[in-house]
């Protein structure tokens, strides 16, 4: 049985809407998780997370462990207390960022030993030690399994060799953690683009049992149209009475035609780093607000939004603080565009409960094909 009961209202075709029932909270899927990195949505408080719709968020093993380190998050009372969010969360298990960010990294059978990339520290992460972090220091609801990331395009013995030390390291998760009444474990499915692989993957997460199931390895070199490709054959290999998570993704018509393939669960940098860099997400694709012709628009970026970032300030504005370089306008600009993922979200829900998913969905792909065609 698992440790959150997880209700599917409706569906449409392969997509799903509904409810993860967790004891801090519900989960309206499909939801998108804001990334949290280091305890911290990016230029944001909780309280204007919440506001933009979230109902969970990521927080990362990798930067936690390392600073301010896990055991002090949990003398000060574990990560919800410590950032001040009570809604849940979710925690990667470090994996990728070890793979990514870290100074040297050596994966064994074991686990992997690396080096901080803040002081070149040594430091090992095993699957015992992901979930001991994840789920006794940090305190996640959601805690992920230990996995090896390949970057794509990659060998298919590499890939094969990942997927399957994986798994292993999945059912080491598994034995770690339990069951659990209060907090949940996801597995994570490898295996590249390789549709076999990603079957044996699936097979071995289903033998083990987990609360929850994710699609890793994608967003990683293959493109939209490789993950598409992928996504048209992965979800279905997963038990469909669970949430399916695909890690790591992403743009607008990256979630769409994942929510159509059957996925539940996101997580992105996206909406936050774009709003950094001066960039707005809208119903008519990505806007640079450095650009000239915003300074003297006085239209908002979006009245049906309901943060007062995306109704309240002129794009003008949003210009001049962009160009000024001015704090507010990366703290606007990312509320809004974590606003603009979040109504999507809801608009992807309400689509699917009233079986109009196909029509939204060739809506968009041909505002985003404007979009780009614009940007060209």
């Amino acid at each position: 049985m698992a440790a959150f009961p997880f209700r599917i209202a409706a569906t449409d075709g392969a997509a799903r809407t509904g409810v993860l029932a967790t004891p801090r909270g519900e989960i309206r899927t499909p939801a998108f998780m804001p990334v949290g990195t280091a305890g911290t949505v990016k230029a944001l408080t909780v309280d204007q997370v919440a506001a933009a719709g979230a109902d969970i968020v990521l927080g990362n093993t990798y930067h936690l462990m390392l600073r301010p380190t896990a055991e002090r998050v949990a003398r000060l009372g574990g990560l919800h207390r410590f950032m001040r969010w009570e809604k849940p969360i979710l925690t990667d298990s470090g994996g990728f960022q070890v793979m990514s960010l870290a100074k040297i990294a050596k994966v064994t059978d074991d686990g992997v030993a690396f080096q901080s990339h803040l002081d070149g520290s040594r430091h090992a992460l095993s699957p015992e030690r992901s979930i001991e972090i994840q789920a006794d220091l940090l305190g996640a609801d959601i805690v992920m399994q230990l996995d090896e990331l390949v970057g794509l395009p990659a060998p298919a013995e590499r890939v094969a060799e990942a997927m399957r030390r994986s798994a292993q390291w999945g059912a080491r998760s598994k034995a770690t953690f339990g069951n659990r009444e209060r907090q949940a474990l996801f597995g994570i499915q490898q295996g590249g683009t390789d549709e076999a692989l990603r079957r044996e993957s699936a097979e071995r997460l289903v033998e083990i049992g987990f609360d929850g199931y994710a699609i890793g390895g994608l967003a990683v070199g293959e493109g939209h149209a490789g993950m598409v490709e992928v996504l048209d054959y992965a979800p279905a290999m997963l038990p469909a009475a669970r949430p399916r998570y695909l890690m790591g993704v992403g743009k607008p018509l990256d979630i769409v035609e994942a929510v159509a393939r059957g996925v539940d669960m996101f997580d992105c940098v996206l909406p936050t780093r774009s709003g950094r860099h001066g960039q707005a997400w809208t119903a008519a694709g990505p806007i640079n607000l450095r650009n000239a012709r915003f300074a003297e628009d006085e239209s908002p970026l979006d009245e049906s939004i309901p943060v007062s970032a995306s109704r309240d300030y002129s794009k003008a504005y949003l210009h001049h603080l962009v160009k000024s370089d001015e704090i507010l306008g990366q703290v606007l600009l990312s509320w809004h565009n974590l606003a603009f993922f979040e109504a999507l979200m809801a608009e992807l829900r309400g689509a699917i409960a009233e079986a109009r998913l196909s029509a939204f969905r060739q809506a968009f792909a041909q505002r985003a094909a404007a979009a780009s065609d614009s940007e060209a």
